[in-house]
């Protein structure tokens, strides 16, 4: 039960650190010196005049021997406030500071300040509780109720202070709501160290050793004050307890922010708005959060977004991510999320970014399951469409699309790119694969350039591959080939009453490649039906067979000979056999998408014991090694690659000719990518019904401009030029 104890007048700014936990030799103030070193010979006592003026303004102090300042003080500026402990007030000059037309004199004024630093040329006016925190230059404080820290203060990080409990120790619980997956946050986290720690919990000592590197990361000492960053203003709002604020951060109206470390520079400035609650959390640079939102046990991202009454729990949102109007609990959210409308509900999941989820979608319902214990796994790209409902526990391979629907039982969906569809008529589960390639080019070919283009982190710590077609989505398709021969071959059998009993899986694959390899009309006849992928006994319908599978081979011999052309590219120097010298190597096809960096598996597995037998020590080493295995991802790219294209022309090693067709065939397909680019949105411009509601083609044109117009179909087209001019360039050098 809370309770309100009676302490001596004179306690008030004194004693902030309790005598226990003072290190030895040293006072309540050696924390606060170490965070602002400012030289003593700046400061000085107040003259007699001084206080005679303070006084005179109404200003009280318990001891105004404790208030020191500048040579550039105006005791002027000051009035209607009380002072209690030490307080240090940098220059007071009679200037007006102004901040989005709002101007108010530097100076305090009718506010309560308890053994702060104030940095030069402040603005602090009806701060109602003012305590312990150290403030830098320029700032603007306005009609706030309570701004304090408290010895134990971590400011979002999950760490415990000396003499605390782990019971207090604030642990996020990602991916699954029982708490099986939980990471302890820290200011600089990145998707990349939440996942690895929250994936791999049969790695003991990696989670003994991340647990522990985290709690060293940070000075266990009680007694640090709050700062705020040059150039903070924060106006009329209600409860700050335990923030540290960067500088040229804006907070308007926000209702109650508690343990927050938020991020922000003056080329990176993170704003929070009106109504704004948030609890145990680390904000990014660069936010934005707005209108209502409620976040609590959190991290944010870099350049990433909460607005119009956002609820995230118990979640990492990554970097360049924006979420509205919606619930989301329990998840590990890669980069480039966008989930924008009402009634969206995210829980128990890991989404692997660039990804899009509709209102009123439902992504993990529990209503098939006596426990909360089911997660949901969606590689990159993922999109349900408008209120998808799907329940724990599910998989599914990157860019998958969800057409509106309530799928009834879990689904685990190998096949990348394609589009599902629940078809109630016929009781069965609808699968298209390669969709996006064969329908939708002009979104599939702009995700990649739109996510790149709204990446405004100005400090890049979290590596990403934006490009759809990159090692992971490429083994994707290697998988889905191998299923859907294996699924066509078996639909023959079956059409001719033939078993598939006595025929193994390599058998099956073979007599499938033979009949993806002729009649198109033939495939098209059978019933192909995929297998495990839905936990229900109706079908599972695989649509346009042939034209997916040829699709899924054009998407392979695209990314290889670009990767390779890039390698041409960045190498004058090479010809086709240094090249191919150069590249040659057996094809890694296990990659793991680690935060939005891909890394082989193999790389991960050695981070993980580095980590365990003490080789990385901190974070900043584990994130060296991030950077270190991004630069040199680029040849890894590119040898997966060129074993990519031997593997897809059953070569070990690539001929001339067959580097020169397949440069032709490459020309082939950029072409047909910048065709449907352009005819994939000119159904738009094409719709009568869009159409119907202009008084005429004017009006129309005038609104939304031509297909011609659109920026992207001539980017695309330029791209394309580009792209074969440097063909030619190269089928010079063999």
């Amino acid at each position: 039960m809370d309770t309100v104890s009676i302490l001596p007048v004179n306690s008030l700014g004194r004693n902030f650190i309790p005598e226990d936990y003072l290190p030895n030799g040293k006072d309540e103030y050696y924390f606060r010196n170490i965070q602002n070193p400012k030289s003593k010979a700046e400061w000085r006592p107040l003259r007699s005049d001084e206080v005679n003026t303070l006084i005179k303004n109404n200003n009280t102090s318990n001891n105004w021997d404790e208030i020191l300042v500048t040579d550039q003080f105006d005791p002027g500026q000051i009035s209607d406030s009380e002072f209690f402990g030490i307080i240090r007030i940098g220059n007071v000059r009679n200037i007006i500071l102004e901040h989005h037309e709002l101007k108010l004199p530097a100076g305090i004024t009718n506010s309560t300040i308890i053994s702060c630093d104030i940095g030069d040329d402040v603005a602090i006016h009806h701060v109602r509780y003012l305590s312990h925190y150290i403030i830098g230059n320029r700032c603007i404080l306005s009609n706030i109720d309570e701004v304090h820290t408290t010895n134990h203060a971590k400011f979002g990080n999950g760490i415990i202070k000396e003499g605390e409990s782990e019971k207090v120790r604030i642990w996020l619980d990602l991916m699954n709501e029982t708490g099986c997956r939980k990471i302890l946050p820290f200011d600089g986290m990145i998707t990349a160290d939440a996942y690895i720690w929250a994936k791999y919990r049969d790695d003991v000592i990696l989670q003994e050793r991340l647990k522990e590197i985290t709690q060293n990361s940070f000075d266990s000492h009680r007694g640090f004050y709050g700062t705020m960053g040059n150039q903070c203003v924060i106006k009329n709002s209600r409860i700050l307890k335990d923030v540290k604020v960067g500088s040229h951060c804006y907070i308007k109206g926000a209702n109650k922010l508690k343990n927050l470390t938020i991020n922000s520079s003056q080329e990176e400035s993170t704003q929070i708005g009106e109504g704004v609650e948030l609890v145990n959390g680390i904000i990014g640079f660069g936010c934005h959060i707005f209108y209502g939102c409620k976040a609590i046990r959190f991290i944010l991202g870099d350049n990433s977004n909460l607005k119009y009454g956002a609820r995230l729990i118990n979640s990492f949102l990554g970097v360049n991510s924006t979420i509205s109007c919606c619930e989301v609990l329990n998840n590990l959210i890669f980069p480039a999320h966008e989930q924008h409308h009402n009634n969206s509900f995210l829980i128990a999941s890991v989404v692997m970014g660039q990804s899009n989820v509709a209102a009123g979608a439902t992504i993990g319902s529990n209503h098939n399951s006596r426990a909360n214990d089911n997660e949901i796994q969606a590689g990159r790209g993922f999109w349900p469409g408008l209120c998808s409902s799907i329940k724990h526990s599910c998989r599914f391979a990157s860019f998958v699309l969800l057409s509106k629907a309530a799928y009834p039982a879990e689904l685990d969906i190998p096949l990348p790119f394609s589009l599902l569809n629940n078809n109630e008529a016929k009781n069965q589960l609808e699968i298209l694969p390669a969709f996006w390639w064969l329908y939708n080019m002009y979104a599939l070919a702009r995700n990649s350039w739109k996510f790149q283009n709204r990446d405004k982190r100005r400090n890049k710590i979290q590596n990403i591959e934006f490009d759809s077609l990159a090692p992971d989505t490429v083994e994707e398709i290697f998988c889905a080939l191998r299923l859907l021969e294996i699924w066509t071959a078996k639909a023959s059998l079956r059409s001719k009453g033939d078993s598939t009993d006595n025929k193994d899986e390599k058998e099956l694959a073979q007599i499938g490649r033979q009949l993806l390899s002729g009649s198109e009309e033939h495939v098209d006849s059978l019933e192909i039906l995929g297998e495990n992928m839905e936990k229900s006994k109706r079908k599972v319908a695989i649509i346009k067979v042939y034209k997916s599978y040829h699709a899924y081979y054009d998407m392979l011999y695209y990314y290889g000979i670009k990767n390779l052309m890039e390698y041409m590219n960045v190498n004058p120097e090479a010809d086709f056999s240094s090249m191919c010298k150069t590249l040659k190597c057996n094809r890694e096809k296990n990659w793991v998408n680690l935060g939005g960096q891909l890394i082989p598996e193999k790389d991960v597995d050695q981070l993980r014991t580095d980590i365990g037998v003490g080789k990385l020590t901190n974070w900043t080493e584990i994130h060296h090694r991030y950077d270190a295995l991004w630069k040199r991802y680029p040849l890894e790219k590119q040898k997966h690659a060129y074993a990519t294209l031997c593997e897809i022309l059953e070569t070990d090693n690539l001929t001339k000719k067959q580097w020169v067709s397949a440069l032709d065939k490459a020309k082939e397909i950029q072409e047909f990518i910048r065709d449907q680019v352009y005819v994939s949105r000119k159904k738009d411009f094409d719709n009568p019904f869009r159409q119907s509601t202009y008084r005429n083609m004017a009006e129309m044109t005038a609104a939304i401009g031509t297909i011609e117009d659109n920026s992207f179909v001539k980017q695309v087209r330029d791209e394309t030029k580009d792209f074969k001019k440097l063909i030619e360039e190269i089928k010079k050098r063999i």
